[in-house]
């Protein structure tokens, strides 16, 4: 097996079952989360850091998964001063192309690699290595992450340079917001005439209008319950990236006073499909 030390930098609702996929495959592994606590079921089988340095003196190769290109701005503004020479940072953050190529430029200055790596899925791909991974870097850089990305997913895509990873993850999430917001029209659509919600959410997976984005929000949709699986509030930063990208067209428009006037009405911590109850209000 690789003896390369490896270092898992966030552990939140996608990165605590990514770095326990890496943990159960054997790897070497150290983690860090900010709120220790997310950590404590690392304990036994890996060790756990209590700084962002300490765990990049003591790995060779990084992850980082974080919420926005703050955070990463904040963690890598702690990682480049130290001595990085030869290692391998690889961000599977959702973040602006902007922040992606400036980070990959920074590390690259202290002799260091970097590849963008952001994934297609949510919270269940995640627990089941199932996820799509988009990079952006180097080959060989590449070459030396895939072990252990083939143990988070399953399907490892290389688009090109630095930030070719991120601008994939912006389209694909782009779409997926006018597949969710759809799907909640469509199952209110349904029921004020009258139709069952289960009864239209099974037409809808046995068509041509299924998808895994669909049947993965069903069992949601089911039981009205919308604990975060992936958060509105994050669709919506996910959105606003995409507009600012050049994401400019008719449904852009609609995606973003839907999502923006979601949030600010109070469903931005549900999951993203709990939009439904926002547009429920709304008609």
């Amino acid at each position: 097996m690789n003896k390369e030390k490896i270092g898992f930098i966030g552990l939140g609702n996608m990165g605590h079952p990514m770095a326990k996929n890496l943990e159960k495959a054997g790897f070497p592994l150290s983690v860090y989360n900010r709120s220790p606590e997310k950590a404590a079921d690392f304990k036994s089988l890996s060790t756990v850091y209590s700084s962002v340095k300490e765990l990049v003196e003591n790995s060779d190769v990084i992850f980082t998964m974080l919420t926005n290109d703050q955070a990463v701005k904040e963690v890598y503004e702690e990682i480049i001063p130290l001595n990085i020479q030869g290692k391998l940072f690889v961000d599977m953050s959702t973040v602006s192309q902007e922040a992606t190529i400036e980070t990959a430029q920074a590390v690259k200055i202290k002799e260091a690699s970097f590849i963008d790596a952001p994934v297609a899925g949510s919270t269940q791909p995640a627990a089941e290595s199932t996820l799509i991974i988009m990079v952006g870097g180097e080959t060989k850089d590449l070459q030396r992450a895939e072990p252990y990305l083939q143990k988070l997913g399953k399907k490892v895509k290389h688009l090109g340079e630095n930030g070719k990873g991120i601008a994939a993850k912006l389209s694909i999430n782009y779409f997926i917001s006018m597949i969710y917001q759809g799907l909640a029209e469509t199952v209110l659509l349904s029921e004020k005439l009258g139709i069952e919600r289960k009864d239209m959410l099974e037409i809808i997976n046995e068509s041509a209008t299924g998808s895994g984005a669909t049947k993965v929000k069903t069992p949601l949709l089911i039981a009205d319950q919308y604990e975060p699986a992936f958060a509105l509030e994050l669709m919506l930063k996910d959105i606003l990236l995409a507009h600012t990208a050049g994401a400019d067209y008719p449904l852009s428009k609609v995606l973003i006073e839907t999502y923006q006037s979601a949030k600010d009405e109070g469903f931005g911590k549900e999951d993203v499909i709990g939009i439904i109850n926002y547009l429920k209000n709304k008609a």
